[in-house]
């Protein structure tokens, strides 16, 4: 019997090491990598300038109501039953759409960082802690709090950085464990 495809989000604010435990997971255990904002740039057939440019075509998108054809194109390139790791869910349609596709081998991983380590990792991106707020608090990031909630792990991202890719292992190997003892994944 084939092992079921295990499909995780990653989920966490601005900065919150969600980016960095996505492309550990991809490197480490093998998962394919997605990202919301890759997607969403091929959609508008644009190379992304900056961080600014995407929080605002993904605010079009998602006071458009476009968010669920944002998850329709996403889910669109999961074609083949290995395992994925999808960087950058923002919204609630975003968890939903992908458990409901995907149940029961969802998960999403939230990265909970305090806002000063955040603004610490992205000090070369934004040049005064003002800019880094005005950044983390529009409207496109307004909705990632509601995820925390709907976590099935929550990372402790004020760890050593070390320590979050041992969360983030230990996570990851408890599932593929429990879907070779089983040959399905655990809820």
């Amino acid at each position: 019997m084939p092992k079921p495809r295990i499909v995780i989000g990653v989920a966490g604010r601005i900065g919150s090491g969600k980016t960095a435990i996505a492309h550990h997971i991809q490197r480490k255990f093998g998962f394919e990598y997605l990202r919301y904002s890759i997607v969403l740039a091929d959609w508008y057939s644009a190379h992304p300038e900056s961080k600014t440019w995407l929080q605002e075509i993904g605010w079009q998108v998602m006071s458009s109501a476009g968010q669920r054809e944002l998850n329709k194109r996403l889910i669109d390139r999961i074609t083949h039953a290995g395992n994925y790791v999808v960087d950058g869910l923002r919204h609630p349609i975003d968890f939903e759409s992908l458990k409901i596709r995907f149940e029961p081998n969802f998960y999403l991983v939230f990265v909970d960082t305090p806002a000063e380590i955040r603004f610490e990792r992205l000090v070369d991106r934004y040049a005064t802690l003002s800019d880094f707020h005005k950044a983390d608090s529009h409207a496109v990031e307004s909705n990632i709090e509601f995820l925390k909630p709907l976590a099935t792990v929550v990372l402790r991202g004020s760890l050593p950085f070390d320590r979050l890719l041992i969360q983030a292992d230990d996570f990851v190997t408890t599932l593929q464990r429990m879907t070779t003892d089983s040959g399905r994944t655990p809820h």
